[in-house]
This record gives C-alpha cells, structure tokens and sequence, in this order.
C-alpha cells in the first residue's frame, strides 16, 4: 500500500495555510471530486481522502498535533500508511470501537449441519416411502439443559470484562492517549462464564448421543438428490436454533425400466405372428400390469407411448409416460412343418427365398 500524502498536499494548501483558506480549498475540491457529479471512478477515493484531510486540518488541536510530529515532502506521519491508520489516532479505532461497545455478545450459536446417505430401491424413489434414520447427534445436554453449568449452580457475569463481553486497554502514541477495546479471551465476548462446568458435558451445553429421525421421501425422486430436515442437526449452543439435516439418495437402477426425468422407456418382444397378425400383449409396468393393443403388420422399433404411466412429479401433480419400443423376434428354431408354412407364405407373397437362389430360379443381381 502506498504512503499517505501529507495532508497540506491533499487539499493544495501551503503549512502556514488560514482556517479560511483551508475551507475555501475544501470546498473547491469537495465539488470537483463528489461522486454525483465526476464521474471518474477514482472520484470517490480522491474524495474520502480529500474529506479526511479537512477532518484533521479544519480542528485546531488535531492540526496542532499533525504538525508536530508529521511529515512533509509527500509522506504521511510517522509509521503510517493509510489514511485510515490517522483517523484511528485522532479518534480512536472509529467505527469498530463503536460498534464492539454495544454490548457483550450472545452465547448462543446455530447448531452445525448433519448429512447421512440413504440408500432407495426403483420403487421407493418412484411412489416414496417413510424411513427412520439413525444419526449419531449433538444433543442438549439433559443434565444442565444446555447451559454448561453444574445442577444447581448457572453461568456468571464475567470477572475479566465484568460481563461486558469486551476488554479496553490504553495505548500511548504520538497523537496522545487512545483507548481501543477487543473481544474478552476469557469469555469469547458472551460476557459470561462458568465457573462450575457441567459433568457430562464438560460446559459444552451438548452431548453426543444417537437420535432417531423420521424422514419422508416424496414420490419422484431421483439418483443423487438431496433432502434437507429442517432443526435435525445438531443442537444449537446456549439456546441457539438446531441445525439442519442433509439427506443424500442414492436410487438402486431397474433391471426392467430405464428413467430419463420422469419418463421410463422399456423394450417388449414380440412375435413375428403378432407383429404381423396384431395382438394384446400384457406388460409389467409400475402400476402392475398394462395391456397394449399391438396393430397389424407392426414394425420392429415401432414405439408405444402409455401416457401417465412413468414416474410422479416430485411435490406435484402428474406423472411422467411410459414409453415401449416393439421388437419383432425372428424365430431361429424352426420345425419341418412350421418352415414349410413359412415358404408357403413366402411363395404366396412372392418373396424370394434362399431355396430359390440356390435353384436357380432367381438370378443373383450382377454388380
């Protein structure tokens, strides 16, 4: 970080400088570099610089001060490397110390999160199902209900900050004498402590016990998903709120369905005297058994959409399709009698067989 220019510099007035002539320049430079009005993107730094320096040079003690012990010929006072560095002197840690000085804080901290992996068959993830999960907790100590002191005894205001949750301390500098305030060590800033810690927990206010927890998984749900359970982590510290539990799933694939979303897509062999005949063929969907109306002369990867019969939305109404592509099976084992049928057909439809090829009563294409 570069040093801080000296504050004459800043505002383009000389040492010796009137209370007037440092307004006037104020003022000048206060217009030109206001962001409202410049829009250059370094305006606002130059600004707050412009700003701090008149802080400073506009009171007479601080200016007295600022001229004994700063520098000239661009650098700021002695040590110093920011403009915020001189406000700390002059007022004392500014805003922080007056934003520690509100008051202690709070011994109460949201509990951690949890996360367990559940594991689903096919159906379970597709209709949903209730499982009781055990998960190894914190839990309010039930000892000392969760205020880590021993039964019969309760925290205390702090001996170290006297319950003020924060420490002052006087430092000596150049400027003079600043106080400046911290967070106590003793209590972590709750401006408590215990003096009699609890047994079982050891003033922790918790303890590590197994819990049972319900969780419903809705119907729909998929592979690698996640569920949260709202206040199923672990307890909060001093009274503060739960913290949440993570359910992962991991969702078993089906050896008869293959899910893409909320569609299923599966495959249904068919006859070649069905393909060709027509036929009811049954199928075994998610819902038990479908029936499909195969048509005459269907063709091998023809697909049959059965709407409404995939998986449910999850935590919505409707459900995705099932989707059946039809596979016309060629027999290979045929019998003397079932292959004669099958050239006579041949002969009838006047389709070339291998048999004719061989006889020469079809001649091979020449190429």
């Amino acid at each position: 970080m570069a040093p801080v220019r000296d504050l004459y510099e800043v505002l383009g007035v000389s040492r010796d400088a009137s209370d007037e002539e440092i307004k006037k320049a104020y003022r000048r430079l206060a217009r030109e570099h206001h962001p409202d009005v410049n829009g250059d993107p370094q305006a606002e730094e130059r600004f707050k610089e412009v700003a701090g320096a008149y802080e400073i040079l506009s009171d007479p003690e601080k200016r007295q001060r600022y001229d004994a012990f700063g520098q000239t010929g661009g650098a700021g006072p002695q040590g110093f490397t920011d403009i915020q560095d001189i406000f700390d002197m002059f007022f004392g840690g500014g805003f922080q110390t007056a934003a520690r000085s509100r008051g202690p804080r709070s011994r109460a901290q949201h509990g951690e999160d949890l996360g367990v992996r559940v594991s689903l068959t096919f159906g379970e993830a597709a209709f949903g199902v209730r499982r009781e999960l055990e998960v190894d907790r914190l839990a309010v100590c039930e000892t000392c209900g969760g205020n880590g002191a021993a039964p019969g005894t309760a925290p205390v205001a702090c001996r170290a900050c006297r319950g003020t949750g924060q420490v002052q301390a006087m430092r000596r500098t150049i400027f003079g004498t600043v106080m400046t305030a911290a967070p106590c060590d003793t209590c972590r800033g709750s401006g408590q402590e215990i003096p009699d810690k609890c047994e079982a927990c050891f003033g922790e206010g918790r303890r590590r016990m197994p819990s049972t927890v319900t969780v419903d998984i809705p119907a729909g749900v998929s592979d690698g998903m996640e569920l949260r359970v709202t206040g199923s982590g672990h307890a909060g510290v001093a009274g503060g709120p739960a913290g949440d539990l993570y359910v992962a799933l991991s969702v078993e694939p089906s050896i008869a369905f293959d899910r893409r979303g909320q569609d299923l897509f599966t495959v249904l062999d068919l006859t070649m005297t069905q393909a060709a005949l027509g036929a009811q063929v049954d199928i075994e969907g998610l819902d038990g058994t479908e029936r499909i109306a195969v048509e005459p002369g269907t063709d091998s990867g023809t697909v049959v959409r059965l709407k409404g019969k995939g998986v449910p939305n999850v935590n919505r109404r409707g459900r995705g399709d099932l989707y059946v592509t039809l596979h016309v099976v060629t027999p290979h084992d045929l019998s003397r009698e079932e292959r004669k049928l099958v050239e006579r057909l041949a002969e009838l439809r006047t389709e070339p067989t291998r048999k004719d090829i061989a006889t020469g009563q079809l001649r091979r294409p020449e190429f």
